[in-house]
């Protein structure tokens, strides 16, 4: 097959698309020729040698991919060859085969093409083990988003609007917040121009915001602790701001709040089966109504995942960029 590689970490020239061995299934796994996969912060990590698979993944980049099951492993039931399914993946989507543990695996919703499909899996399963099973987010509440035009932030406002929450959003300009005032965000903030804890205030009467999805880490901490609300919880998720920063911890007893840092990629096989299924569960029903449905800004031959990495780069895009094989 092909894939992208990586022979040397770099810029965006690095990913070369070039002959790779073919992966094999193997027990409890499928294997998925691949239609589309999506690019997303971690894999400019990878790319950049800082985020290296975990030991037993593909070497290849791709968190996520949409496609047809062409293989089925041992031990493997209720899939069958040919399904249509979108995987959350370890690595390897950046490719035209890959081998996925069948509890990461999603059939397509009703209503979502094949391509688009791959939008899916590592932005709901993210946004939905962190704000909802983590953080527990409930109607009523307010939710910050940091990175409100992004594909993870596209994806939370709209799972947040699903269930009955407001929405309070960081994003660079008006184009970008404009489009998620389309989404259904309530409190609009230009981080450019405004201070998101002054502005988190005074759209909630002093109160704060009872969860907030960071993106930046270090950068933000005490300000984020500062725009929490009394038992407010704090789910960081990257770290765009660095990795060290001080923290009051008088500031985070005062207000009985909580901070949660995780990631999804390393997390054992049946943590991910247990996300997944959840998403199953309670978000591919609101896909299927059409309540929620994935953005996509653009769509790319995957041998052009240098170009793709560089518009992921300059942050001029709005939801999901795509790679099709």
């Amino acid at each position: 097959m092909h894939a992208i590689t990586i022979e040397q970490p770099g810029g965006p020239d690095a990913l070369v698309w070039a002959d790779a061995p073919d992966p094999v299934a193997g027990d409890g796994e499928v294997l998925v020729e691949v239609a589309a996969s999506a690019v997303n912060r971690a894999d400019v990590l990878q790319r950049q040698g800082f985020y290296n698979p975990p030991p037993g993944a593909s070497p290849h980049p791709g968190l996520e991919c949409s496609g047809r099951i062409s293989a089925i492993g041992a031990g493997v039931s209720g899939w069958s060859v040919g399904d249509e399914v979108c995987a959350l993946l370890s690595g390897g989507g950046y490719a035209q085969r890959v081998a996925v543990p069948a509890g990461q695996l999603l059939p397509v919703p009703a209503g979502v093409d094949l391509v688009t499909a791959a939008a899916l899996p590592e932005v709901v399963s993210t946004v939905w083990s962190n704000v909802f099973m983590v953080a527990g987010l409930r109607p009523g509440e307010t939710l910050l988003v940091h990175g409100g035009s992004s594909g993870i932030g596209t994806m939370a406002i709209q799972l947040a609007k699903a269930v009955g929450a407001r929405v309070a959003v960081t994003a660079g300009g008006k184009e970008k917040l404009a489009r998620c005032a389309e989404l259904g965000t309530d409190i609009l903030i230009d981080y450019r121009e405004q201070d998101f804890v002054e502005e988190v205030r005074a759209a909630t009467d002093g109160a704060g915001a009872d969860v907030i999805l960071d993106i930046m880490g270090a950068k933000y901490l005490t300000r984020n602790v500062d725009a929490l609300a009394v038992n407010g919880r704090l789910a960081i998720i990257g770290l765009q701001g660095g990795v060290k920063a001080e923290l009051n911890l008088a500031a985070l007893l005062a207000k009985r709040a909580a901070i949660t840092a995780t990631t999804l990629r390393a997390r054992p096989l049946e943590e991910k089966a247990a996300i997944v299924a959840a998403v199953r569960e309670h978000v591919w029903p609101l896909i299927e109504s059409g309540r929620v449905h994935p953005v996509v800004h653009r769509t790319f031959p995957m041998q052009d995942a240098a170009e793709a990495h560089r518009v992921l780069e300059s942050s001029t895009h709005v939801g999901k960029l795509l790679l099709t094989t």
